[in-house]
């Protein structure tokens, strides 16, 4: 059985080894988790005792492939009931979040199955990231961050790097929302703030918003 805890600690190192895939280190962690590096460096030698991860000390650690499994499990679940508290509870996306936090780590397999069929198999949550299948199988989107796009691209907006409260709201005041048409109209060179049309305004939006939303051209 895994606890709560250790179920935190898999999901911090699944999505933090997608920048660090040579190993996650204890510091990333611990930053991640407001923890200690001492008790991430404790925590880790516990997961590597149940072969759900592999750490060598000073260079990090990997999740293992039940390591991983047992990761998108966790986020499955995250996500299946951010969809649920989103559709049927008509919470707002900038609410589910501390929730989802808290029913992810029910441990009913039938009740994740049929919360899933329930829903209809969602394929994103409402942030507009994949959710993994009862496999644990997870379909990545091409994406990229709006701060990438010059002058004259578009795209759809499909996702959110920055799922915080701040940022959602920011968003759902400006129009900003998942399926948006974006077109780039102006890039400043001296800052790269952008000025983008959406399909009944244009907007001016700083480097810090644009590189926290994902657009697919």
């Amino acid at each position: 059985m895994i606890s709560l805890s250790e179920e935190n600690y898999l999901k911090s190192v699944y999505h933090l080894e997608e920048n660090h895939p040579d190993g996650v280190s204890t510091n990333a962690i611990a930053e991640q988790l407001d923890s200690k590096a001492s008790s991430v460096t404790d925590m880790l030698k516990k997961l590597s005792e149940k072969k759900l991860v592999v750490y060598k000390k000073y260079k990090g650690a990997r999740l293992t492939e039940s390591g991983r499994v047992a990761a998108l499990g966790v986020i499955r679940k995250h996500r299946l009931w951010e969809v649920f508290l989103v559709d049927k509870l008509n919470f707002t996306w900038d609410e589910v979040h501390e929730v989802a936090e808290q029913l992810e780590h029910i441990k009913s397999k039938k009740l994740t199955q049929e919360l899933d069929k329930f829903l209809d198999f969602p394929k994103r949550d409402p942030h507009g990231d994949p959710i993994p299948d009862a496999e644990g199988n997870l379909k990545v989107a091409q994406k990229t961050l709006l701060s990438k796009l010059n002058v004259k691209d578009s795209g759809t907006l499909i996702g959110v790097k920055d799922t915080s409260s701040e940022f959602l709201k920011y968003l759902d005041k400006n129009g900003l929302v998942l399926g948006e048409k974006i077109e780039v109209i102006d890039k400043e060179n001296f800052d790269n703030s952008m000025l983008i049309k959406l399909k009944d305004k244009d907007l001016r939006v700083s480097l810090m918003v644009s590189s926290n939303i994902y657009i697919k051209n």
